[in-house]
């Protein structure tokens, strides 16, 4: 971006909904790391709520986000808050996907926001197909694309794959110094991209503000996070200096399981099928209009796979969000 650009882009104001979540905590650090006025849509506290959800509005304060508290139904409460800020970033968990129709309704009306970036954080679902379970949660994200499109409201959408840190412990456990065995989903060879969660969230905001990703799709797909199952689980042994035994599970399996779990079993099988036996994340080539964040962005340094597993093996904590 141009100087000048850029020095418009750090007055924009960033508001984010889901901001109590997995992924919300993370956007809030990042925005703010990133010197943006930060702001937060938030359902109001009450005697009833958790003491993760207060820990989470107290920690929105001393960082100095300005918080707004409503329900998504309220919606003049969301066109008054989105008349406050000029981007607006939904993390909102899988449930409520289909409830940022009413984001995109409030928005139409408040007719000020610069950019709207749903709720993704996953696939680039324009691409690729899933078992039905996991197809109809990609379904309900298009469904969200569409909407936003024909509102006329500017956006951004977030390929960003898979989440490294949460995946990581799925697969590997590398805390559970005792655990012995380790599953193998299919052969193991099939490609998936593992981005760590603070690095999504710096370039998603990042890209909020970018002229460059206006109305297109940005992917994560760092050329270190490229990785299959087993080549992961041979890198963590290395690390680790253990020898894990592998366990396969059969592609048909997982397909049967995807058939007669319960709901959401169904839908989680579905994904492991989808990112580790059919590596769907990287089925597709790259064209020369595909915007990738590491080529976008080089400037941030991002926390490789490799790099990731060097402070799983000294059992650390995840580092935390520095300025970049």
């Amino acid at each position: 971006m141009m100087m000048a650009d850029k020095e418009e882009s750090k007055s924009c104001r960033i508001l984010v909904i889901g901001a109590t979540g997995y992924v919300g905590k993370y956007m809030v650090k990042a925005s703010i790391c990133l010197g943006y006025p930060t702001f937060v849509y938030v359902r109001p506290l009450s005697s009833t709520s958790s003491s993760s959800k207060q820990e989470a509005h107290g920690g929105f304060q001393s960082m100095g986000v300005t918080i707004f508290q409503g329900e998504l139904d309220e919606h003049e409460k969301l066109v008054s808050s989105f008349q406050q800020v000029d981007v607006v970033i939904s993390t909102l968990p899988v449930p409520q996907h289909l409830d940022q129709l009413k984001i995109i309704k409030a928005m139409k009306e408040a007719g000020n926001i610069k950019r709207f970036l749903p709720s993704e954080f996953g696939h680039e679902v324009d691409r690729g197909t899933a078992l039905p379970p996991f197809q109809r949660l990609l379904d309900d994200k298009k469904k969200i694309r569409r909407a936003t499109e024909e509102a006329g409201i500017s956006y951004t959408y977030v390929a960003a794959n898979t989440l490294a840190a949460y995946f990581i412990d799925l697969l590997l456990h590398p805390h559970d110094q005792l655990r012995e065995e380790v599953i193998v989903y299919g052969n193991g060879e099939a490609k998936v991209v593992l981005n760590f969660e603070e690095d999504v969230c710096i370039y998603t905001i990042k890209a909020s503000v970018d002229p460059r990703t206006v109305n297109k799709v940005i992917i994560l797909r760092p050329p270190g996070n490229i990785i299959s199952q087993l080549d992961l689980i041979a890198l963590w042994e290395n690390k680790s200096q253990r020898k894990l035994k592998k366990v396969q599970i059969p592609e048909e399996e997982i397909v049967k399981h995807s058939e007669v779990l319960p709901h959401p079993d169904n839908i989680r099988i579905s994904i492991v099928h989808n990112i580790f036996i059919k590596g769907e994340q990287v089925r597709f080539e790259l064209g020369e209009d595909d915007l990738e964040a590491s080529h976008l962005y080089p400037d941030h340094q991002y926390m490789s796979v490799d790099r990731l597993l060097d402070v799983c093996v000294v059992d650390a904590p995840i580092p935390k969000l520095t300025v970049f």
